[in-house]
């Protein structure tokens, strides 16, 4: 029986102190690291990593009321988003491509005076071919991020086969850390036959492996949750932080988490703590159907007789 089998990894990493091109050289270190120690195909970074995830930040804002000093915050966050496409975009595409490595990648992407919570879909081949806005930005993300629509729910074919290998074809999506609660996302992305669920994130909480386990399980699809870790000296002196009067290089902002769970919900890399990194495994993109033996959730499971589901796709 001929092998569907694909190498994937997860990153685990941060911004660099809003530095576009420093964050952008780590991009391609990271990414070299896993095609080239763990022979990746496929790599996933977190939510936000370019452009940054301005954790523990006001940006001077109360219910009535927006200071200054926050506009001018926006101003500096704003600056360091990126456009799509953009010479950002072709250098991760300039990546992908020496690297053969396919990339989904968060960003911060800037479109006029509105950001949007961004993941790129970067082919090897093709370069950029996709985009996802996150729809629902959580709490106060929502002062600094506008709402997707349905036009970026996209979910990308990929072959990883070559003319001397059998085909290996994959379908891809993305959701955006907490839009992984939303479960009408979910059951589109399982409608439309996802089997590299793609999970960027900076939710480091320990709760949110049994969120990971739980899609898989739910939509017998590979999960891939890439989460930043990150510390007091990875954001600007002046940032934000829990604690000001106990500044700390070290201290921890965002604490990671990444994982790998396969159909079944086993977890097959991670969680990884404690530091940056890169997790990898091999995917058997057969067991999306052998999974799919007994729960179908857009098939058999489905009860069409009792539950109906429409999309408003813009």
């Amino acid at each position: 029986m001929v092998q569907h089998t694909i190498r994937a990894s997860v990153v685990q990493t941060c911004s660099q102190a809003y530095n576009l091109d420093a964050t952008l050289q780590k991009l391609e270190e990271l990414t070299r690291l896993a095609k080239d120690r763990d022979g990746s195909q496929l790599a996933v970074f977190p939510e936000a990593f370019i452009g940054g995830y301005p954790k523990m930040s006001t940006f001077g804002a109360v219910v009535g009321l927006r200071a200054a000093q926050g506009r001018d915050e926006f101003l500096r966050y704003h600056s360091a988003a990126i456009e799509v496409p953009s010479a950002a975009i072709s250098r991760i595409e300039a990546i992908s491509k020496e690297t053969g490595v396919f990339l989904v990648v968060g960003v911060i992407e800037r479109d006029g005076g509105t950001l949007y919570c961004t993941a790129v879909f970067i082919d090897p081949e093709q370069g950029y071919i996709a985009k996802h806005r996150k729809l629902a930005p959580t709490a106060s993300e929502r002062l600094i991020w506008g709402q997707g629509n349905g036009s970026t729910l996209s979910v990308v074919d990929k072959n990883f086969g070559s003319s001397s290998e059998a085909a290996v074809l994959t379908k891809i999506s993305a959701a955006i850390c907490w839009e992984n609660y939303m479960p009408l996302l979910r059951y589109f992305y399982y409608s439309k036959g996802v089997q590299i669920y793609c999970a960027p994130t900076v939710d480091a909480r320990p709760v949110w492996q049994n969120s990971m386990i739980h899609i898989a399980l739910e939509g017998r699809c590979f999960v891939l949750a890439a989460c930043q870790y990150a510390e007091e000296k990875d954001y600007p002196v002046d940032h934000a932080v829990a604690d000001v009067s106990a500044r700390n290089p070290q201290n921890v902002m965002i604490a990671g988490g990444s994982v790998i769970v396969n159909p079944l919900g086993e977890v097959l890399a991670g969680p990884l703590l404690k530091g940056e990194g890169v997790l990898t495994a091999t995917l058997d993109l057969d067991d999306c159907i052998r999974g799919k033996f007994d729960l179908d959730v857009v098939g058999h499971y489905a009860r069409p007789d009792v539950f109906s589901f429409s999309t408003n796709l813009q």
